[in-house]
């Protein structure tokens, strides 16, 4: 298999970012930016970045992730979920580059009773599933060696998310009350990451042809999010000083400003069938973030 060359990570510095740098730490050369280095929103800053680093591989993990502020912060979020990776897949093509976004389970409005595919029908209930899916068709229009990638749930053992918040609140409440009417696959960055390589080293095998287009990328099974803090709080063990008791309620129960889909299962078999990738179940990753998370707590 031929050896990585230079690779380009944006939002070297986010949940899926920091992974990344690890999976892809043998690349002859890693160039990993964040907002200290470009500004998304500068289309001729994020050009000449691009340029001056002269990729083979470009891995976009940059996004503006803040669901509900995007609601009211519309500019942002378009600029850094639209115009962006139109720029960056653009920059892409130019240079006949490996070109790899990461977007989103909130592109579907959660209407279906089965896991989503690929070639379904969009409807997004919120800007920010908007801005993702405006990135998505920017990238497949600027064509080339694209693969958009939608996950669900992210979290890890950096940044913040739904664990690092989960374990902050047991030491500080004794009950918490959690949404138990959506449900989806938590992924963590450290799977995604890992399968991104595998995908990544697929391609440069030379044994795929027509690979291009959208991919699901998900840990494997579904829960809610009550079940996903109730699992939190049963393996966390030695990370826990107590253990909080979790009431469901309903998402009625807990309005937010931007509206989530009832179902973000997605599936994977198009992923797994065409790139041989096979995700670990959502347990399976939660076990490895927490122990992730206990080595470097020790």
């Amino acid at each position: 298999m031929r050896l990585l060359g230079r690779v380009l990570i944006l939002g070297a510095n986010g949940q899926v970012g920091r992974e990344l740098q690890r999976s892809f730490a043998d690349a002859r050369e890693l160039i990993a930016l964040d907002r200290r280095h470009v500004d998304l929103g500068n289309r001729e800053q994020l050009r000449d970045a691009v340029r001056h680093a002269a990729p083979e591989v470009i891995l976009n993990a940059a996004a503006y992730t803040a669901v509900d502020r995007a609601e009211s912060d519309r500019d942002d979020a378009f600029a850094i979920n639209a115009h962006a990776p139109r720029i960056l897949a653009h920059e892409a093509a130019r240079r006949d580059a490996i070109f790899i976004h990461y977007s989103t389970d909130y592109v579907f409005d959660g209407g279906n009773n089965s896991p989503w595919l690929e070639s379904d029908p969009t409807g997004p209930l919120n800007f920010y599933g908007a801005s993702k899916l405006a990135g998505e068709q920017a990238v497949a229009e600027a064509g080339g060696r694209y693969l958009i990638l939608r996950t669900s749930w992210v979290y890890g053992p950096h940044g913040k998310n739904f664990l690092l918040t989960m374990l902050r609140l047991a030491g500080e409440r004794d009950r918490l009350t959690i949404v138990n009417d959506q449900t989806g696959a938590p992924t963590t960055s450290i799977a995604i990451a890992d399968a991104t390589r595998t995908v990544v080293d697929e391609i440069l095998s030379g044994t795929h042809q027509d690979w291009p287009g959208i991919y699901h990328l998900t840990c494997a099974g579904a829960t809610t999010w009550c079940g996903f803090a109730k699992e939190i709080f049963a393996r966390a063990g030695s990370l826990l000083a107590k253990t909080p008791e979790v009431l469901p309620i309903a998402s009625k129960d807990y309005p937010t400003p931007a509206q989530r889909p009832r179902n973000s299962v997605l599936c994977n078999q198009k992923l797994e069938s065409h790139f041989g990738v096979r995700m670990p179940t959502w347990e399976e990753a939660l076990d490895a973030a927490l122990a992730q998370l206990r080595a470097t707590r020790q």
